[in-house]
């Protein structure tokens, strides 16, 4: 099954063309703004000036000022504090679900919901290195060749978004995490030799956790199942699973039982075909000491 042309039943789709990706960006904005406008009129309303505020809530008046204006998105605990200062009762807290959906892009929102429910996270790449897995250099990097060129806010929010999706690695219980890439990810110099390296060095890192593999599948290897592309297969507490694929800005989440389950066997396929996790890690280290 190509999962991202069998779009039946189950699968759900946001396309974000051109057009789509400054929508996903302005659907979120608009969140971020009401939120901003709300806690500047609570501040107003208790005679704060900005710099006095943020000097309270541990944030700069310049921060400040970029949250009230919509510009950027405030962390849970900057909505906490500002809750607390303000002797709000809950009226900012009430929007931090809303807030932090909003660092996704529609088509990604639910896939992250997902990820911080998953007890198991499979995940096959042939073009990049996973974004759970990026450096934040290597972020910027990809996010910077991006076209149409992003907004620097944008950028921000994006970076600032996949870095704390990393908090999977390290929460409580936290889940089983595979994942498969081509060989060709780990050479694509992305953002330069530099950016690669460290990238490379992070992976050596985080293959060493031990809820964490890493596998690398050689450009001479004579058998791989993953032709029809990168996707991930998510396992929930509830046992229910789910794939995510995307692809040129257009997100598929599939919700149908026997598409997911198909989709988790071809990943088992795909995971007995590389290089062992010990081996790959050696690899990656060979790969390294090349630049």
């Amino acid at each position: 099954m190509n999962m991202t042309e069998d779009r039946g039943e189950g699968a759900a789709t946001v396309p974000a063309g051109d057009t789509g990706w400054a929508t996903a960006d302005t659907s979120g904005q608009a969140v971020v703004a009401a939120f901003g406008r709300t806690m500047k009129t609570l501040r107003t309303r208790a005679g704060l000036e900005r710099e006095e505020f943020g000097r309270r809530i541990g944030y700069s008046a310049s921060t400040v000022a970029a949250y009230e204006q919509g510009r950027r998105i405030p962390p849970p605990r900057a909505i906490e504090r500002a809750d607390e200062v303000l002797d709000a009762g809950g009226l900012l807290t009430v929007w931090k679900d809303q807030v932090g959906r909003a660092q996704y892009p529609p088509f990604f929102q639910g896939m992250a919901a997902l990820e911080r429910e998953a007890i198991e996270l499979l995940a096959y790449d042939t073009l990049m290195v996973k974004g759970l897995l990026q450096t934040e250099e290597y972020m910027r990097a990809v996010l910077a060749m991006r076209r149409p060129p992003l907004d620097q806010e944008t950028v921000e929010q994006r970076v600032a978004a996949r870095l704390a999706r990393q908090a999977i690695f390290d929460r409580p219980s936290a889940p089983l995490l595979s994942f498969v890439m081509d060989e060709s990810v780990l050479r694509r110099r992305l953002g330069g030799a530099r950016v690669l390296r460290g990238q490379l060095e992070h992976l050596l890192l985080v293959g060493q956790k031990q809820n964490v593999e890493l596998q690398v599948i050689p450009l001479d290897c004579e058998e791989n199942a993953g032709v029809d592309g990168p996707f991930t297969v998510v396992t929930r507490g509830d046992g229910a699973k789910f794939a995510y694929t995307e692809a040129q800005g257009i997100g598929t989440l599939v919700t149908d039982p026997a598409q997911a389950a198909r989709a988790a066997a071809r990943y088992g396929i795909i995971r007995s075909q590389p290089l062992t996790p010990r081996e790959s890690l050696e690899f990656v280290e060979r790969l390294l000491g090349e630049l």
